[in-house]
C-alpha cells in the first residue's frame, strides 16, 4: 500500500516512447515526454528536427542547458543526433499538482551562436498510489447521533494528476454508515443510529482509488467509538484560507491564524487545531498552535524552491468530532538571488591577428528570482578591447573591439559584471582569462640602422670585426633570429671569401687578411630571418673600413731603377747658389701619414755642393760651382714614410758638372775604379776559400792514411768505385767518388776576365733553382763612390 510499483509501469513506458510527440512552434521544438523514462531513451532526434547533419551538430558544438536547476535531464547523442534522458524525470518533483508541467531546455550552437528553445512536456504517469495522512482515523459518535449526520473524513492524496488521481472511494459495507463523496470531499454518513449497548466500537475500511492503468488504490481504517451525546462538529470560519509571505521570512513569523467554533459546550466544545496533509517537503517548513490554530514559520521560506504552499488544516472537538478547511500561502519573490555568470565557450588562446568583431566566447547569466528581480544587465568596465553583445535571452557574445597585439599585452583578465534590477540590486562578477596566441607579425629589427667596422690591414683570419644584433619581439620561434650574408661580390671575389657571420650570435669575422692597398672599404648586406612560417625578414647594411697599416716602403719612379743602364744628370759649371739640379720622385703605396715622404742625402761626394728639399726631392745647388770641385759627383738619397715604424728606400743620383757633352769621358769609366775595387776583393775572398779547402782535403787524406796503418783496410782509394748498395738514399754519386745529396749538387764558374765582369754564380741542380746557364749581370749602373765602398743598388730599410 503506498509503494510506486515501478516495474509495473515499464509496458506504460515502453508504450510511452512510441508516442513522443515533436512540435515546431516558431522555431522552438516541443516534445512530449512521459516521466520515468529510462536513462538514455530517446526523445527525438535534434539532427533531422532542426535539418542538420552530425558533422554540423559536432563542428557547433551543440549542447543543451537548462534554466533554473542543477540537473541535466537530458543530453544530445553526437553519434546519432538524438535527444536523450541522462537523470531520472520525476513529474511530481517538478511540477507537484500544476496541471501543465514543462522543463525549458535551451540548445545552444556556436559558430554562430544561435538558440533553439525546447519546451520538454512531461507527461503524467500513474506512479503514485492514493495515500492517507494516518493510517488510523479514530472517531468518536455518541449514540444519540441523528440519521443524516456527516462526519469529515481527510481524503487521500495522489501525488499524480488527471485521470491518475484519487477518482473514487469504497466503504467497506456495514450496518451503520454509507460514503458520501463531494468535490473532494469525503463524509462519513450515519445510515442507522448506534446502539452502545450493542456495539460500542465499530472499524470500517475506506479505499481510495485512481483512475490510472493499471490502477493503483490505498486504504485507511477508521475506528469508531460510540459515545454519549456530541452532537456538533467544529466549524471553521472560512473554508479557503489565503495568505501571503516573503520570502526568508525568519523562523516564528506567524502566517496566519484558523479559527473553527463548536457549539457544544465544555469539553465538547473544546476545539483542537492540527495539520491534515502535508507534503513532506512543506512538514518542517510550518507549524500550528494547537489550541490558538496560529500557523507560525519554522523552515526556510524559498520562494525559487516554492512559490507556494497548500495544506489541509484540521479542527477536532473533545470528543473527536473532526472538520477540515484548506489553507494557501502565496510566497512573495525578494531579490535575494544574485545573478550568476556562466561562460559556454571561450576560444583561449585567440590569435592576435583576429579581426574586430571576432567571437571569442559565449556567456550565459542566470537569475533565480523573478519579474524585475531577475532582470540582468550584463557589462564590462575595464579598458580592453573585448565587449559584450547581447545576443539571445541571457547570452551575450564576448567579442573583440580593436586590434589585438601580443607583443604589447599577451594575456588579459577580463571582469564580466552582471547586476539585477532589483532592490537594492545585486551583482556578481566573473574574470575570464584569455592569451593571445602569437602570430608572425614582426620582423626581426636590427638595433641600428647601419653598422660600421674598422679593421686594420694585415688582420688575421678569423678575426672578429663587428657584431650586428637584431630583435624580434614575437614569441619562441618566431622570435629566434638567425644572420647570415647577402650574397655579393668585393673586387670580383664572393663576399663569402671575405667575411662569416655568426648566424646565432650576428658576430661578424674576417675569412682572410685584408690589403689596404687593394680596396680601402666595402660594404656587405647581412639579413636577419626568424623562425616563422612564412619567415620573415630584414636586412642592414655593414660598412666595413680597412685602415692603413705602414706595410709598403717608398717606391721611387725618378731616377729609375737601376737595371741595364744607368742615369746620369749634367750641372753647367755656371750653376749659381740654389739652382736646381733635379728632382727625386717616390711615391707611397700607403696613405695618410704613412705615405708622408721625406728626402734626405744621406751620402755625397762633396757634401756641401748640393742640397735636397725635405719633402718636394728637389735637388739644388748649395753654393755656385767651383773650377775645384769634381766633375763626377754621386749623390745617395734617401726617401723615409712618417710611418710607425717608418720604412725607407734610397737612390744614387750621378752628377756631371760639365757644359759640353764632348767634355765627359766614357761612362762606364765613371764605375771602373769601383768595378776593379770590387772584383778584387771578390779574387781575394776566393783564393782563401780554395786554400782553405785544399788544406782541409790533404789533412783529411794524411788521416785516412794513419787510420789504414793501424786497422783493417775497409775503405777503398780513389780509383776505386764505391758500388751504390753503401751509399745513402737520396744521394747521387759525382764522377764515381761524390756523396752529396742529389737536390744539393753544384756546377762552379769562374770569372771570364771581361772588362764588364760577367760572373757566374754557382747553380743548384735542385729542381727550385734556375738554371745553370743563367746568370746574374752587375749593370754598369752600380757605381760606387770614389772614396767609399757604398752599394749603389736600392736598398729597403726601417729606421
Amino acid at each position: 500500500m503506498g509503494d510506486k510499483g515501478f516495474s509495473a509501469l515499464r509496458p506504460v513506458f515502453c508504450l510511452a516512447s512510441f508516442i513522443v510527440t515533436l512540435h515546431l512552434v516558431n522555431g522552438d521544438l516541443s516534445y512530449s515526454v512521459p516521466e520515468e523514462m529510462k536513462r538514455g531513451s530517446v526523445i527525438g532526434n535534434i539532427g533531422k528536427d532542426l535539418g542538420l547533419d552530425l558533422r554540423t551538430l559536432s563542428s557547433r558544438k551543440a549542447r543543451v542547458d537548462f534554466e533554473g536547476t542543477r540537473k541535466r535531464y537530458c543530453d544530445i547523442n553526437m553519434n546519432t543526433g538524438d535527444l536523450i534522458t541522462s537523470e531520472r524525470i520525476d513529474r511530481e518533483s517538478l511540477c507537484g499538482k500544476k496541471p501543465s508541467c514543462v522543463v525549458k531546455v535551451d540548445l545552444v550552437l556556436e559558430n554562430p551562436l544561435e538558440l533553439h528553445r525546447l519546451s520538454l512536456h512531461i507527461q503524467d504517469v500513474n506512479d503514485n498510489s492514493p495515500q492517507f495522512n494516518d493510517n488510523l482515523i479514530e472517531m468518536e459518535i455518541r449514540e444519540s447521533a441523528d440519521k443524516g449526520n456527516r462526519f469529515s473524513i481527510e481524503e487521500a492524496h495522489d501525488a499524480d494528476i488527471g485521470q491518475n488521481a484519487v477518482q473514487r472511494y469504497n466503504l467497506q459495507k456495514n450496518d451503520n454508515f454509507i460514503l458520501a463523496v463531494d468535490s473532494n470531499k469525503v463524509e462519513l454518513v450515519l445510515e442507522n443510529t448506534l446502539d452502545r449497548e450493542k456495539q460500542r466500537e465499530i472499524n470500517l475500511l475506506l479505499t481510495a482509488l485512481d483512475g490510472g492503468s493499471p490502477q493503483r488504490s490505498g486504504t485507511v481504517v477508521i475506528h469508531v467509538t460510540v459515545l454519549d451525546a456530541n452532537d456538533n462538529a467544529p466549524v471553521f470560519s472560512q473554508a479557503v484560507y489565503k495568505a501571503s509571505l516573503p520570502e526568508n521570512s525568519p523562523p516564528d513569523t506567524i502566517v496566519i491564524n484558523v479559527s473553527a467554533t463548536d457549539a457544544d459546550e465544555g469539553v465538547n466544545g473544546d476545539v483542537t487545531y492540527d495539520f491534515g496533509h502535508i507534503s513532506d517537503d512543506n512538514v518542517n517548513v510550518f507549524s500550528i498552535d494547537h489550541k490558538t490554530g496560529e500557523i507560525r514559520v519554522t523552515g526556510v521560506i524559498d520562494f525559487e524552491e516554492s512559490s507556494s504552499f497548500e495544506m489541509r488544516v484540521k479542527a477536532k472537538d473533545g470528543l473527536g468530532l473532526t472538520s477540515y478547511a484548506k489553507v494557501i500561502i502565496d510566497v512573495t519573490d525578494m531579490n535575494d538571488n544574485a545573478p550568476v555568470i556562466y561562460l559556454k565557450s571561450l576560444i583561449n588562446p585567440i590569435p592576435e591577428n583576429v579581426s574586430p568583431g571576432t567571437e571569442v566566447g559565449i556567456i550565459n547569466v542566470q537569475d533565480r528570482d523573478s519579474e524585475t528581480n531577475g532582470q540582468v544587465r550584463c557589462f564590462i568596465q575595464q579598458n580592453v578591447p573585448f565587449k559584450l553583445v547581447p545576443s539571445i535571452k541571457n547570452y551575450y557574445s564576448l567579442v573583440t573591439t580593436g586590434q589585438l597585439d601580443r607583443e604589447l599585452v599577451s594575456d588579459y583578465n577580463i571582469t564580466i559584471t552582471a547586476t539585477d534590477e532589483g532592490s537594492p540590486p545585486l551583482s556578481s562578477s566573473k574574470t575570464v582569462q584569455l592569451s593571445v596566441a602569437d602570430i608572425n607579425d614582426n620582423p626581426p629589427v636590427f638595433e641600428e640602422q647601419s653598422y660600421s667596422a674598422y679593421v686594420t690591414e694585415n688582420n688575421k683570419p678569423g678575426s672578429t670585426l663587428c657584431s650586428v644584433t637584431a630583435r624580434d619581439p614575437d614569441w619562441r620561434q618566431n622570435g629566434t633570429v638567425i644572420y647570415s650574408l647577402l650574397a655579393g661580390e668585393v673586387n670580383g671575389a664572393p663576399m663569402s671569401s671575405y667575411l662569416s657571420v655568426n648566424g646565432d650570435t650576428g658576430v661578424i669575422h674576417a675569412v682572410r687578411s685584408f690589403d689596404y692597398e687593394q680596396f680601402r672599404s666595402f660594404k656587405v648586406h647581412v639579413m636577419a630571418r626568424d623562425n616563422g612560417s612564412p619567415p620573415l625578414s630584414s636586412n642592414v647594411t655593414v660598412s666595413v673600413f680597412i685602415s692603413d697599416v705602414n706595410d709598403n716602403s717608398p717606391q721611387i719612379l725618378y731616377p729609375a731603377p737601376e737595371g741595364n743602364s744607368f742615369m746620369t744628370e749634367l750641372v753647367p759649371k755656371a750653376a749659381h747658389g740654389g739652382s736646381l739640379v733635379s728632382k727625386v720622385i717616390a711615391v707611397d703605396a700607403d696613405s695618410g701619414q704613412n705615405a708622408w715622404l721625406s728626402y734626405q742625402i744621406v751620402k755625397s761626394t762633396d757634401p756641401g755642393l748640393f742640397t735636397i728639399g725635405l719633402h718636394s726631392g728637389e735637388i739644388r745647388t748649395q753654393r755656385d760651382i767651383s773650377e775645384s770641385d769634381s766633375m763626377k759627383q754621386n749623390l745617395i738619397v734617401s726617401v723615409k714614410d712618417n710611418g710607425q715604424p717608418s720604412l725607407s728606400a734610397t737612390c744614387s743620383m750621378y752628377l756631371l758638372i760639365s757644359d759640353n757633352l764632348a767634355e765627359v769621358p766614357e761612362l762606364k769609366d765613371i764605375s771602373y775604379d769601383e768595378k776593379n775595387s770590387k772584383l778584387t776583393s771578390y779574387l781575394i775572398i776566393a783564393l782563401v776559400s780554395v786554400s782553405t779547402f785544399f788544406l782541409t782535403f790533404i789533412i783529411i787524406i794524411l788521416g785516412v792514411r794513419f787510420c789504414r796503418r793501424r786497422k783493417p783496410r775497409l775503405l777503398f782509394d780513389g780509383a776505386v768505385a764505391i758500388p751504390s748498395a753503401y751509399l745513402p738514399p737520396n744521394y747521387a754519386d759525382v764522377d764515381g767518388t761524390g756523396t752529396l745529396r742529389s737536390a744539393y749538387n753544384y756546377d762552379a764558374y769562374l770569372t771570364t776576365g771581361s772588362r764588364t765582369s760577367d760572373f757566374k754564380f754557382v747553380t743548384s741542380y735542385n729542381d727550385n733553382t734556375l738554371p745553370a746557364d743563367q746568370t746574374l749581370r752587375k749593370s754598369p749602373s752600380d757605381f760606387a763612390d770614389p772614396f767609399e765602398d757604398l752599394d749603389a743598388s736600392v736598398e729597403v730599410g726601417a729606421f
